[in-house]
């Protein structure tokens, strides 16, 4: 998702902090916090909250808080009318003392997606209305640089799905300066997903990108003169999770496809099908729920 349109950013907030967020949270829009872990720290929390009251409690709809004890786990709750929800643990641990971090937290209509330092890490389901939310809070020992809130201009799909596999041809035939978008929602138990680019007068497939969610393998090939070409798997990290939501971005260069996945950038390919202004169709298959396609 491109981090393009600052609403508003506060720098080096004073911890604990607690300040309101001025215009509520919508669907599609990002809370950016950036900051470091000190080397004495043993937990810290960032509370999406529904008002400032300490007593009686306001109530918390989103808990995030981090603990370093033993080998470290993130505990994700809900409080309301001053009591606490069920926990939901994540084990999976990518802060470190001493060390910066950058914290992404996107808002979609009925959960939370977090990733940290570029690399997803978990989904909350919203447990209370969106709308109740208006105040953010950041508690323990942390500090932070900058939380920024970014607005999406309401550009997150409503909810509507396309038919999967889909086919479609492209508002124009591919030229390099061209992106093609698509958004989705992978399936809460998936296999894999595929996404060819085609032309419309062969059998051909210019690009296919093949993420393998059980094996977390992303192989990328082409299909020409009826033959699979080499497969190409190389990732840094693997940037699928089940029941993530996504917006992957395939930018055509004039000697390469550069795939970005929420604003990151995954991968290069380099052209095999030379022929770009054949390229005229898109296809879609597999385990996912597709939100919106379109080609710029």
């Amino acid at each position: 998702m491109p981090l393009d349109q600052l609403q508003k950013t506060i720098h080096n907030p004073v911890i604990p902090y607690t300040g309101t967020i001025l215009s509520g949270l919508l669907p599609g829009e990002l809370v950016v916090i950036q900051g470091s872990v000190p080397d004495d720290s043993d937990r810290f929390q960032v509370d999406f909250q529904c008002g400032s009251s300490t007593k009686p409690r306001a109530d918390v709809a989103f808990h995030f808080n981090p603990r370093f004890k033993k080998s470290g786990s993130i505990i994700c709750n809900t409080l309301e009318k001053e009591r606490w929800g069920w926990e939901e643990i994540t084990y999976e641990m990518p802060f470190q003392k001493g060390k910066p971090f950058k914290i992404v937290f996107m808002v979609l209509k009925d959960k939370f997606q977090v990733s940290v330092n570029e690399k997803h890490l978990l989904l909350y389901n919203h447990r209370v209305n969106l709308e109740r939310i208006d105040t953010l809070g950041i508690y323990g020992k942390v500090q932070i640089q900058t939380i920024a809130f970014v607005s999406n201009n309401g550009v997150v799909p409503d909810g509507s799905q396309l038919v999967v596999p889909y086919i479609a041809r492209l508002n124009s035939a591919l030229r390099p300066g061209q992106t093609v978008v698509i958004k989705g929602e992978v399936n809460k138990n998936p296999n894999s997903f595929a996404v060819n680019l085609k032309p419309s007068d062969s059998k051909d497939i210019a690009l296919h990108l093949n993420p393998r969610m059980k094996t977390k393998v992303f192989v990328r090939n082409s299909y020409l003169c009826d033959s699979w070409g080499e497969e190409e798997k190389d990732v840094t990290n693997f940037p699928f999770s089940p029941g993530m939501y996504f917006e992957l971005l395939i930018f055509c260069d004039v000697h390469q496809y550069k795939v970005a996945i929420n604003g990151v950038h995954i991968l290069e390919y380099k052209h095999r099908f030379k022929q770009l202004e054949k390229i005229s169709v898109l296809e879609v298959t597999g385990d996912i729920q597709l939100l919106d396609v379109r080609s710029l």
